[in-house]
């Protein structure tokens, strides 16, 4: 096959990352912690708006200190979206605790509030009301923040964001990530921004920022010796990797107006079949458009398999969405809520006629017509 590889969202250098990555080494911060770190944090959280900053190993390490930072215990049952990637909750079960799935609505493909409401009603019957709501900004859209807010705020639990998808998103105005208690980001290798692996987990709240720093280097003791009184865990970002970071940082917007320009192009390119919809976007905000999105109208003689194997035969990656947690077996056991009673879920639903078209911010205009081109001869033949 000499077909050149088309990627779904392949990691994507800008002309700083380089510079702040040498600087570690002239200097030899090549260990957790140092400038670029610091530096980091800092500049990360005027992007967002946030008050603190934590930089860490990965975005799951992120909602694992965010469970910590408000007292989490075992048993303790936390509401998680249903249609999100397994990082979203797999902290809640290193805690020992219990997992409610919440469904999506279809307006936003995010947390439905009329599930959401559902599950806290149940919980306040069974006098165990939620620790904490994660909430997941799916492929870089905000949910509806103000109606779930609402609803959290009525029963006095807080938010934890899991934007791992969404940096750079807004949701009126404000960026996602900033609007509940914690907030969390990936820059894992397919992400908007890069580090290669990392995350961050932002506040308002700056001492439990700086405590969980702490958890982060071992929970290690202000002690000439070492010691512990706190379990700990290494979950810090190292100078190099935050080095990327910085230089990746100075790109976002563009990379934000490349990820919207494919979104768009799909969106006219699809207009005239009838079987074809991308992923709704909500006027109530702008997203990154991390990865474009699109379903299949049901009883198309087309599935999602027979695109994604089309464009494969070509050298192109998509994949299928994320397959809801609801419905995964490790996790089956949960409660689960839907937004409608009329049977299947929405997330389920989605899943079952959706799939993330190539979004790679380094796709030129043929690559993108030939991605359009392949999936529309899926429909005519």
């Amino acid at each position: 096959m000499n077909n050149k590889r088309i990627y779904l969202s392949s990691p994507h250098m800008g002309h700083m990352e380089k510079l702040f990555v040498n600087e570690a080494f002239d200097t030899n911060w090549v260990a957790p912690l140092g400038p670029n770190v610091n530096n980091f944090e800092l500049e990360l959280a005027e992007y967002v708006g946030a008050k603190s900053a934590a930089a860490l190993v990965s975005g799951t390490s992120a909602i694992h200190l965010a469970l910590k930072a408000i007292d989490m215990k075992k048993g303790d049952r936390i509401f998680c979206t249903s249609l999100t990637f397994a990082a979203s909750c797999n902290p809640v079960m290193y805690e020992d605790g219990e997992l409610v799935f919440i469904d999506s609505e279809r307006d936003s493909w995010n947390m439905s509030p009329i599930a959401l409401e559902k599950a806290f009603k149940k919980s306040e019957e069974e006098g165990k009301l939620p620790k904490a709501v994660i909430v997941v900004h799916l492929y870089g859209q905000s949910a509806d923040m103000d109606r779930i807010i609402n609803i959290c705020n009525k029963y006095n639990t807080p938010i934890i964001e899991d934007a791992a998808e969404s940096l750079g998103a807004t949701y009126k105005g404000r960026q996602t990530g900033t609007i509940g208690e914690y907030g969390i980001y990936s820059f894992n290798g397919n992400k908007i921004i890069t580090t290669s692996g990392g995350g961050m987990l932002v506040s308002k709240n700056e001492k439990k920022i700086e405590k969980a720093r702490f958890w982060a280097t071992q929970s290690r003791d202000n002690a000439r010796h070492y010691q512990h009184t706190e379990l700990g865990y290494n979950y810090r970002m190292s100078n190099i990797v935050a080095g990327i970071g910085r230089g990746q940082l100075r790109v976002l917007d563009e990379r934000i107006a490349q990820k919207k320009h494919i979104f768009e192009r799909y969106f006219i390119g699809f207009k005239d079949i009838e079987d074809i919809e991308m992923m709704p976007i909500c006027e109530y905000g702008e997203p990154n458009y991390w990865l474009s999105c699109m379903t299949i109208k049901e009883g198309s003689k087309v599935s999602p398999l027979d695109i994604i194997l089309a464009l494969e035969e070509e050298n192109i990656e998509s994949r299928p969405i994320w397959k809801p947690m609801h419905m995964q077996p490790y996790y089956e056991k949960f409660d689960f809520f839907t937004d409608n009673n009329d049977g299947i879920s929405v997330a389920e639903d989605i899943f079952n006629r959706g799939l993330c078209l190539p979004s790679d911010t380094k796709m030129t205009e043929e690559e993108i017509d030939k991605v359009i081109n392949i999936v529309k001869k899926c429909f005519t033949k």
